[in-house]
């Protein structure tokens, strides 16, 4: 082979390798690790890049991990996140990372030796994804890591496919249009959690074998039929006064909410006022039902409160198993009074029809005594 011509062969390689590091570089999954601990940002470096394709860096404060995110000209992809560290704490950089437009919606899993459901309930609350504490197993690790990713992009697809259907003339400031059963994000509400952020919460419980908590659910009555009558646009203005109703009621309770989509909200309750909730619960539907129509004037609208059911569990799958208990208690009750319902409107129909049937008897009776006299009417009868 001639000199120039492994000259070309040469560039070529070059090339192909180029191309190579290139695409190795955009796939990477980039993770931001932060830690005041030098030899767990070292072990967890060393333990994710060896497990999968990840291209991991590191911060030693929360100074630092913000440095890294205002000057990557690449965003990343995650972030673990201690929470005891000094100046700053690992909650706090949750909270200027998630004001951020470009890492709404990235996972960032709090990473940490504190299991106090105070902390929990913070990180949570402040927008973290998932909750991992030390020790920690690194498959475990990765398994969490990869699905809070894989949910996320499940999301940010679905908005932009709708995005697509929607056209170009319509922007992100537009309500978008949405299906019954899409559980909805309420931004600016209190004591509120997203659909996925609620679910890797009660599986978190359910590692603390906490069993003083309740799950209770709360549903619009005919909701299908409401969204179906009212749009996108009225059934999203209802969940939201329903959300705002909720978060006024339980404001002085240790609570966090969730809507699931379908018109139902789920309740995780703490603490000794539990009883005294449930108590008030009975009266919970008519307050919501209230509150809704002083914002929204439609007779039609109607709430209801499931059964509350103990999250007396101690695993992931019993607090699903839990939560789903407590969805299926309200939806139970909305059959019931859709049964009584009909069955309600049934009686007024037979008994129109009876009065109907009797009406008519009366005016041929009466048409019979003009025709016949009196007499001649008894005796014809």
């Amino acid at each position: 082979m001639g000199k120039g011509m492994q000259d070309i062969v040469k560039q070529k390689d070059r090339f192909l390798e180029k191309l190579e590091e290139n695409a190795a570089d955009r796939t990477a999954f980039r993770i931001l690790v932060v830690d005041d601990e030098l030899s767990i940002l070292e072990l967890v470096k060393t333990a994710l890049e060896t497990l999968e394709n990840y291209n991991v860096e590191i911060a030693s404060s929360a100074a630092d991990a913000l440095e890294w995110v205002m000057d990557s000209e690449k965003p990343f992809d995650c972030f673990l996140l201690d929470i005891q560290m000094p100046e700053m704490d690992g909650i706090e950089l949750l909270k200027q990372i998630r004001i951020l437009p470009e890492y709404a919606d990235t996972p960032i899993l709090m990473l940490t030796a504190m299991s106090d459901r105070k902390y929990i309930d913070h990180a949570f609350l402040e927008g973290a994804s998932d909750y991992v504490n030390k020790p920690f197993d690194f498959l475990e690790l990765r398994s969490r890591i990869k699905r809070a990713h894989a949910q996320v992009e499940a999301r940010r697809k679905a908005e932009v496919k709708e995005q697509h259907r929607l056209g170009p003339d319509r922007g992100w400031a537009q309500e978008r249009e949405f299906n019954f059963e899409d559980p909805l994000s309420l931004e600016g509400v209190k004591q509120s959690l997203r659909y996925i952020e609620f679910d890797n919460y009660v599986a978190q419980l359910a590692r603390r074998k906490l069993f003083s908590s309740q799950a209770i659910s709360i549903m619009l009555h005919d909701a299908k039929l409401f969204y179906d009558l009212a749009g996108c646009s009225g059934f999203r203005s209802v969940i939201r006064e329903m959300a705002h109703g909720i978060q006024s009621a339980i404001s002085d309770l240790d609570c966090v909410f969730s809507y699931r989509g379908g018109g139902v909200f789920l309740l995780i309750i703490h603490g000794r006022k539990v009883s005294d909730f449930i108590v008030s619960s009975n009266n919970l539907g008519e307050y919501l039902g209230a509150q809704i129509r002083q914002h929204i004037s439609d007779d039609r609208i109607e709430v209801l409160v499931g059964n509350p059911v103990g999250l007396r569990v101690l695993s992931r799958t019993g607090a699903a198993n839990a939560v789903q208990k407590a969805v299926t208690a309200v939806q139970q009750l909305e059959n019931e009074l859709c049964k009584a319902e009909q069955n309600a409107e049934a009686y007024e129909l037979n008994a129109a029809q009876s009065a109907h049937a009797k009406d008519q008897r009366s005016i041929y009776e009466t048409v019979l005594n003009e025709l016949y006299g009196e007499e001649n009417f008894m005796m014809h009868r």
